[in-house]
């Protein structure tokens, strides 16, 4: 057993307790906040937790989707809301899906074109930017359920616009959005960086809002698998979640980060420049100053328990944009999907704190609060809605 667990109470591989799967494929989609990933495997995490960790780039989330459904991919890097949508079967084929912990909050974004965004800073109003001119405007996230989506509507939302009726939204993968921005194929678009950083470096457009501006603390991506394979290999899954709560701890300091910012900058993660991943994954966006939150990945173990009521609000959203109808119990299906008893296993063996209470309290960019107490009524609650 690694010296680097000895000293943490209750930490030990016993025979009961070994992995039963000691290879574990892991799928991402390049982006900064793969960061916990690229970090337990550079650093050889898993070792000490009886695990060897596989990592498989991917193109798209809906190549992630694809193969965790295929079993090609144990577990992934994952939008928090391509869990739920295909639990649901409204984000591809239906199957029961498990997010064994939250990997980070914030640090995603919005960015326009140069001319809606000059726009922008010159006083215009969005809606009347985006409603008003004769073209329909095209606005591009990364899953029909996931974060991207959900942040996109909300923020067009909250400024008056209505994002079924009022723009068109596409998806797109996100290495491609800046390209499509620079043809003019869009008008901007919501993703993770650093694809931001990109757009602006390239000077085809400009970040505009940042996700945390819209939901401070918000949940992002998980590690998500299918649910079968944590009643086939619970003590993988727990083994898995301890590798990457560690990861997670580890890029806390900051010094760390601008040493993980090198790592993802290979052309096997996300192969950009690391000047172009580096100064948001410190919260270092320029211009837009340092009133949003930034990225966090651990927060002394706050960030990462899967709480009940960040996978409620995307159900909320889904009811709120009629992605979900009829009745059914949102609440079982949260509980159902986010593996809180075994997330407690495995941060109690390694000493992190846990929430109180599965639920938490938010209030989002509108003013609304959301605390998960009912997520039917919150959804019904919004003027702009499907």
């Amino acid at each position: 057993m690694s010296h680097l667990y000895e000293s943490l109470p209750g930490y030990r591989i016993t025979g009961s307790d070994a992995p039963e799967k000691t290879v574990l494929k892991l799928g991402f989609v390049p982006l900064s906040d793969c960061a916990p990933l690229v970090v337990a495997k550079v650093l050889d995490l898993g070792r000490a937790h009886g695990i060897a960790i596989e990592l498989h780039r991917q193109p798209s989330w809906a190549a992630v989707r694809d193969k965790l459904l295929s079993g090609e991919l144990d577990a992934a890097h994952s939008l928090y809301g391509l869990v739920y949508g295909v639990q649901l079967g409204i984000g591809g084929p239906q199957a029961d899906m498990a997010v064994l912990m939250t990997l980070n909050q914030n640090g995603q974004a919005i960015t326009l074109s140069n001319r809606l965004a000059d726009a922008l800073q010159s006083g215009r109003n969005l809606r009347e930017l985006l409603t008003f001119e004769s073209r329909r405007h095209v606005l591009a996230q990364t899953f029909p359920t996931g974060t991207h989506a959900m942040w996109l509507y909300y923020w067009l939302a909250s400024q008056g616009i209505h994002p079924l009726d009022d723009v068109k939204c596409v998806v797109i993968p996100p290495p491609q959005m800046s390209a499509a921005l620079a043809s003019g194929v869009l008008d901007g678009y919501c993703a993770g960086e650093p694809w931001h950083a990109v757009a602006e470096a390239e000077g085809h457009g400009r970040t505009v809002i940042r996700s945390g501006e819209i939901w401070p603390d918000h949940p992002e991506k998980v590690l998500a698998c299918r649910r079968d394979f944590v009643t086939r290999c619970p003590n993988a899954a727990r083994a898995l979640t301890m590798t990457l709560l560690e990861a997670c701890r580890w890029l806390d300091d900051p010094g760390h980060r601008r040493e993980a910012a090198g790592w993802l900058s290979g052309p096997g993660y996300v192969g950009r420049g690391s000047q172009l991943i580096m100064p948001r994954l410190l919260g270092d966006y320029g211009r837009l100053g340092d009133t949003a939150p930034l990225m966090r990945f651990f927060g002394g173990g706050s960030v990462n328990y899967p709480y009940l009521s960040d996978g409620l609000w995307f159900l909320s959203q889904y009811r709120r944009w009629g992605l979900l109808q009829g009745d059914i119990d949102l609440l079982a299906i949260a509980r159902g999907i986010n593996q809180t008893a075994l997330y407690d296993e495995a941060a109690s063996s390694l000493g992190v704190m846990q929430p109180a209470s599965a639920m938490r309290s938010s209030t989002l960019i509108d003013g609304k609060v959301w605390d998960g107490r009912d997520p039917q009524g919150y959804a019904d609650g919004f003027d702009i809605r499907a």
